[in-house]
């Protein structure tokens, strides 16, 4: 796409850490007109996505509007459509009927949940990767409680208090100890008839410890963590026979209401359709520029790319990775803008991070090691720095402060479904489905 003072256009697919990253490199630099392409018009912090899941925030605490952050750059667009092809040869974007040409396209899109073929199990265990997801999981769990409070069935009332999370990485890690954590602390004088002590969590993880990209000292730790906190994690083991009733557990029946999925992830849809190298995962190879091999205008970064560093092992597909490749390829594309070389792309690995409920995380950042209450501090002190704006800065601390000294969870809202008078339909609270399905 061409401008009357035929500046380098640059497309943006993407406005996830990566996308928002090369954004704000390029922003300030009057040779470029960049188009920042998103379905939804904000940015969002996900590492505290789960929070919003717990009822422990906002999602308007973990997120701004894409164009509040580059309000001040003329040279900057914000397009709200999505992406339906990416033309590798012509270097065309399509959307909304709409095919234009860039100069540069950077590829962010991120990634998606990946089912195993699986893909009815959505509706029954829905993952997070967006607010969407994030409120839909918190009603289900909050009305799981409700549906408890009110249950006269002893064996119905114990299928609603358990809940089942799949996959033991850093995001199950997490949901699991916040659930076991919210039902026997923070709610459990909020019911008079239902026992929240008797809540059960499982946390199934198909390998053969939790946090696998941790060292193993971590997940020893992490797994201690969660079995404090009553979670019963269950290892070498595949979910399965998903239904609203309950999963298959290798040889155990789970009787549950509530399943959520943290257990696979898979590029997002349009990395699918474009005509380049993959990976056996759908990703797209890129070069030690962060370009693809087919287009070196083109470029892909975050969980949408792999990238193989000398050892020919790749990347996580974690918020630090996509941060600084978003840095690199908007200093590439700012350099030969100028007539400079391009740079080969080197990762500072600062480390990853799980928190395990209230004071409890595993920090491992080269040599050092943390866990415990320091560890802790060290997680909330950095997913603070992270946020985008200060005002969200100010709001999750002051959150957490009351959280932490208050014992509670400040967004129990249960937002239905159903929405219009007019429908001729009545929220049914006390139905099968109403968790998984309304």
């Amino acid at each position: 796409m061409k401008n009357k003072q035929n500046k380098k256009s640059v497309a943006i697919v993407g406005a996830g850490f990566g996308g928002i990253s090369v954004a704000r490199k390029l922003a300030k630099s009057s040779d470029l007109e960049i188009h920042i392409i998103d379905r939804r018009n904000h940015h969002l912090f996900q590492p505290l996505l789960y929070q919003v899941a717990m009822a422990g925030l906002n999602p308007s605490e973990i997120s701004v509007p894409i164009r509040r952050l580059f309000r001040r750059n003329s040279n900057v667009r914000v397009v709200l459509a999505e992406v339906d092809n990416i033309d590798i040869n012509s270097s065309t974007v399509s959307y909304d009927d709409i095919k234009a040409k860039f100069d540069y396209i950077v590829i962010a899109c991120g990634a998606k949940h990946f089912y195993f073929g699986k893909n009815d199990w959505e509706v029954l265990a829905p993952g997070l990767k967006n607010i969407e997801q994030a409120t839909e999981i918190r009603r289900r769990i909050l009305t799981a409680f409700e549906f408890a409070e009110k249950e006269k069935d002893l064996e119905k009332q114990k299928s609603y208090l358990t809940f089942s999370v799949i996959g033991g990485g850093p995001t199950g890690v997490e949901i699991a100890g916040a659930i076991a954590e919210m039902a026997k602390t923070t709610l459990v004088d909020d019911y008079r008839v239902a026992d929240l002590t008797q809540t059960k969590v499982y946390l199934i993880e198909a390998g053969s410890r939790v946090l696998p990209s941790f060292p193993e000292k971590l997940s020893r730790r992490a797994e201690h963590d969660l079995k404090s906190l009553g979670v019963t994690v269950i290892k070498n083991t595949r979910a399965s026979d998903l239904s609203s009733t309950g999963l298959q557990a290798g040889a155990n029946w789970i009787s549950c209401k509530t399943i959520i999925w943290a257990a696979g992830v898979k590029p997002a849809s349009i990395a699918e359709s474009t005509d380049t190298k993959k990976d056996e995962q759908g990703r797209l190879v890129v070069c030690e520029d962060l370009s693809l091999p087919s287009n070196k205008n083109i470029f892909a970064i975050g969980d949408v790319a792999v990238f193989y560093k000398e050892d020919g092992t790749s990347l996580p597909g974690i918020a630090p990775v996509a941060i600084q490749q978003g840095q690199f390829v908007g200093k590439q594309i700012l350099n030969e803008v100028k007539g400079r070389p391009r740079g080969v792309f080197r990762y500072w690995d600062k480390g990853i991070m799980a928190t395990i409920g209230r004071s409890k995380a595993v920090v491992c950042s080269g040599n050092l090691q943390i866990t415990g209450f320091a560890a802790w501090l060290t997680w909330v002190f950095i997913h603070i720095i992270y946020l985008m704006r200060f005002k969200n800065r100010v709001f999750v601390f002051f959150q957490w402060v009351w959280a932490y000294f208050s014992f509670g969870h400040g967004a129990r809202l249960i937002v239905h479904k159903t929405w219009r008078f007019y429908s001729g339909k009545k929220i049914t609270y006390g139905s099968e489905t109403e968790s998984s399905e309304t």
